[in-house]
Formats: structure tokens, sequence, C-alpha cells
């Protein structure tokens, strides 16, 4: 394990930082989050309001930073192979790069997502070609068919992940968004968008022009008809964890079809409430927080082997 991570992978649970501190890794932890209001607000700290929630860090080595997200990348892969993402060289994620912001990351081509680690990933240019800095291995070409053309029309997503989750293709089959059936739908409120023109496999630049005009300029999220599912965050983090509450939201919404269809009537959350339940919980620092629990187990799973 590098010193970056031993520095950067302590657990995401509130940490005091008294006035008179030297430690700056813990500082730095908090530096943007400590003060936003909404994040705090999802815990309790003490009466002093010193204990803080440590949210996203922030670096000021932009090479600690590139392998801090690369160690998280590399455990959003582990933990999407844990949840059965994967299906034969289908899905990927992406991550735009920290030093060269015209470059991200991929997943190789054809590697399991169970198995990947740090070093298994691949710096790619603007044009899709491999680059050095990254292993020396193929990439999938529609995943960066589809990703670049995301990249290039948000510039605010760091990370892009799709894979063809059995949920979440399934529902895409209907072309609808997700309705508002449960709390934790409410994470993905307005903010859930449909491509409806499924154009086959993504090898042409068009196809991902079109999804990244579907997912539209403040999304988090886009149901690809007869294909899968599409999230962003600002971290790989925020990502990885939505991807995985849309594809929970895909199978309570088959669940409730099924029992529907057969007499038994849906209730759906009212706009309000879960407008309400959104405002909180759509916030950079709580949906990387969410992810945190994920990202530890991995690491302790893999004795940080992920990280290597």
């Amino acid at each position: 394990m590098s010193a970056t991570v031993t520095e950067t992978t302590t657990n995401p649970v509130p940490v005091v930082v008294a006035a008179d501190d030297n430690n700056t890794t813990s500082k730095t932890h908090i530096e943007d989050a400590a003060n936003d209001k909404e994040f705090q607000s999802v815990a309790r700290g003490n009466r002093a309001g010193t204990l803080k929630l440590r949210g996203i860090p922030t670096f000021s080595d932009p090479a600690a930073k590139r392998q801090w997200m690369k160690e998280h990348m590399a455990a959003a892969f582990r933990f999407f192979g844990k949840k059965g993402y994967g299906e034969g060289v289908s899905g990927h994620i992406s991550m735009r790069d920290p030093i060269l912001k015209d470059h991200f990351w991929m997943n190789p081509f054809a590697k399991h997502f169970s198995s990947i680690k740090a070093s298994d990933l691949v710096l790619v240019d603007a044009e899709g070609y491999v680059t050095e800095g990254g292993a020396q291995l193929p990439i999938n070409e529609a995943g960066f068919i589809i990703h670049s053309e995301i990249h290039k029309a948000r510039p605010d997503v760091i990370a892009a992940a799709h894979t063809h989750s059995i949920h979440g293709k399934t529902w895409s089959a209907f072309g609808k968004p997700i309705e508002m059936l449960t709390q934790d739908a409410c994470n993905l409120y307005g903010k859930v968008s449909v491509y409806e023109d499924h154009g086959g496999i993504a090898l042409a630049q068009e196809e991902g022009e079109q999804i990244a005009r579907a997912l539209g300029k403040d999304n988090i999220a886009c149901i690809l008809q007869n294909h899968g599912l599409l999230t962003v965050g600002r971290t790989v983090d925020e990502a990885a964890f939505l991807f995985f509450s849309l594809d929970n939201a895909c199978h309570s919404q088959l669940l409730a079809e099924a029992a529907a269809a057969n007499g038994v009537p849906k209730k759906i959350i009212s706009n309000e409430v879960a407008k309400y339940t959104a405002d909180v919980a759509q916030n950079h620092h709580n949906f990387y927080t969410e992810f945190q629990p994920e990202y530890e187990l991995i690491v302790e799973e893999t004795k940080g082997r992920v990280l290597q």
C-alpha cells in the first residue's frame, strides 16, 4: 500500500480537527465539505461543532490525486464485479485525468471487473488511442465512443459508468424513467433521462453524441432504451454509487410492476416529498460518501491488492 493510500483512505466517518491540529491530511479531507451545510446536516457531531463529515478529499499534488482516483476507480470495478454487472466484454467506467485534461482512464478490453487493479487501468487520449502512463492494453471501442462524447459535452463530469446490468437493461426495455416508489429512488429525482433511439452497439460517433445529448446538461443518470444504464459524477465513487442506486431502483420497479399487474396498486411518493429528499441527497460529497463503505470493504477483502 502506497503512502498516498495511507493518507487518503481512512474511514469516511466524522473526525475531530482541533484548532491547533497539525494533521494537514485531516484538514485537507474536510476543507471543502466542512462548510457544506446540506452535507453536514445528514450526520450529527459534537456540541462544539468540531466533529465533521469528511467528504471528498482535495490534493495539492496532482500525481497523488491521480493515484488516489485510480485506486478508487479500480475498487469501483471490483464492486461492479461483486454485483454481477459484467457480461462478456461489455461495460466500462471512464474517468477524466486530473493532469492531462483531455485524457481519461478506462478499463482494459476483456478483463473481468473483479480482477482489475489500479495498475490495469488504461490512459487514452482525446481520440481514444492508448498512451503511455497506464497499462498498455486495448480498450473497448464502443466504450470510448459513448464516454468520450459525454466527457466532451459535460466538462463537469469526472467519471461515467455504464454496464448491462440485468435489472437496468430489463427496465430499459420499457423506454420509461423510474418512478419514485421508494425513498432510495428519490436519490435520483428529476435527474434521470431516457435515451429512446437505441442504434445498436455504439461504434459510430453519432450514437455517442446522441447519448450525450439525451443525458442532458445536468442529469446524473440516463436509461438507455434496450441497452442499459449510464451514470455520471464528480468522482468515480459518485458515478459508481449512482449506478448501484439506479439499478436497485430498476429492480424495485420491475417487482412493483409485476405486483401491480396482479391487482396490487402502487403508491407513488409525491413530487413534493421526493424533491425534499433529493435536495438533501443530491450532493457530490454525499454521493461520494455513500460509496466509501463499499470502497473500504473492497480494500479489506483484497488485502490492498486492488490498489496496486
